[in-house]
């Protein structure tokens, strides 16, 4: 059963991302404001989900929270910041496009920088504790996948319609195959280091 509030304000935001791990694509950060009574029977950890049941869900976020943020980090500036900085920058952008300033922040997994002053805390699996950790997981997961699915019909060959931009061992055949696209990261490791053997 997931837990309404950590901080015992009625503005209380959720921030989580997707897509951290990825080879290619965005990083996805959203952020969310759940009113006291909501309440859906599917809602947690958008990993425990189907894809089904996120798309479910998403409209029901949408349209019952107080207010919601999502934010897209794209790759070049992923390579540029690394990925850590990214999702923080994400977290902050989607916190800013809420229509209402939290007065409290709880932020999924162990590292955040304050923003604007709010006070926050950070909950290692909140995803799976907190309800708009939750949402949030579920709008920047299945706004992210939608993205995928849109530059999966640009360079198909890399079936990002499935695999979602991570590092499958089908996505990584297809970078030793064709070659990088606009969409990959530079800075990540894109295929593992050759098995070198010495025979001497």
């Amino acid at each position: 059963m997931l837990l309404k509030n950590f901080s015992g304000f009625k503005l209380e935001a959720g921030t989580d991302e997707a897509g951290r791990g990825c080879l290619s694509g965005p990083v996805v950060a959203a952020a969310v404001i759940l009113p006291e009574n909501f309440s859906h029977p599917l809602l947690n950890d958008s990993k425990q989900l189907t894809e089904k049941q996120r798309l479910e869900l998403k409209p029901y976020i949408e349209d019952n929270a107080i207010s919601y943020g999502v934010c897209f980090v794209h790759n070049e500036e992923v390579d540029k910041v690394n990925v850590l900085q990214a999702s923080i920058i994400g977290m902050h952008r989607s916190i800013k496009a809420l229509t209402k300033q939290p007065e409290f922040i709880i932020v999924d997994g162990n590292k955040f920088t304050t923003y604007e002053n709010i006070p926050h805390k950070t909950i290692v699996k909140g995803d799976a504790k907190y309800q708009s950790i939750a949402a949030a997981s579920v709008l920047a997961k299945t706004y992210r996948d939608e993205f995928m699915k849109k530059i999966h019909s640009e360079y198909p060959n890399y079936n990002w319609e499935k695999n979602k931009g991570y590092p499958t061992k089908e996505h990584r055949e297809a970078i030793k195959q064709y070659g990088i696209t606009p969409y990959h990261r530079k800075s990540f490791k894109l295929l593992p280091d050759p098995v070198l053997f010495d025979f001497e």
